[in-house]
């Protein structure tokens, strides 16, 4: 059996479209907490984002220890700050304002966990420019793409109307959306959960 230790909507699409059977768990892991705390301590974002993988699928494994777990997560990282989800459209908007015409890294971990040992685990890193976009524009934005985009670190779907707030990415496409899904499919294919 194959566990997401997740709800959100763009890693569950990104394996249903893939053609991979799972069923969806989530966590009962104080995110914001472990992520406050791993700043604090200075931990590198690349190696926050495994951290907080990890503890989502160890979460979900040791309720389900004959599972395989997939736990996954994303840090955004912009000139030092760490953003999280923004809590409602207001920080959603500064979120925004914040990115417009800069560079910022998306740190994408993912980790496969059994019985709360990790198996696999991928760091991927992207970077992405936003256009100089108008407060104007961020407001028509927002006012079209809905509450939905207080589910993403950057307040923005690449692959919605989010494209129009972008000038440029290096990386991964699959890990913007929240999972490296082509090494994912490789290990998960090794382990015997997907043909070969």
């Amino acid at each position: 059996m194959l566990i997401l230790a997740s709800q959100s909507r763009s890693k569950r699409e990104l394996l249903e479209d893939a053609g991979v059977e799972f069923k969806a768990i989530s966590p009962s892991v104080d995110e914001d907490s472990l992520k406050k705390q791993l700043f604090v301590d200075s931990i590198p974002a690349k190696d926050a984002a495994i951290e907080l993988a990890s503890a989502k699928a160890k979460d979900v494994s040791e309720k389900n220890p004959d599972a395989f777990v997939i736990g996954a997560d994303q840090l955004l990282e912009l000139n030092g700050e760490w953003f999280s989800k923004p809590e409602n459209i207001s920080m959603a908007h500064k979120h925004l304002k914040k990115l417009r015409n800069k560079e910022h890294k998306l740190y994408t971990g993912a980790v496969i966990m059994k019985s709360g040992k990790i198996l696999w685990k991928n760091t991927s890193i992207v970077s992405v420019v936003m256009r100089d976009y108008t407060d104007n524009f961020i407001d028509e934005y927002i006012a079209n793409a809905g509450d939905d985009i207080c589910e993403s670190v950057g307040a923005y779907y690449i692959e919605d109307l989010g494209a129009q707030l972008i000038k440029s990415v290096d990386g991964d496409f699959f890990s913007i959306l929240g999972l490296p899904l082509l090494p994912l499919l490789e290990c998960l294919r090794s382990i015997g959960e997907l043909k070969r």
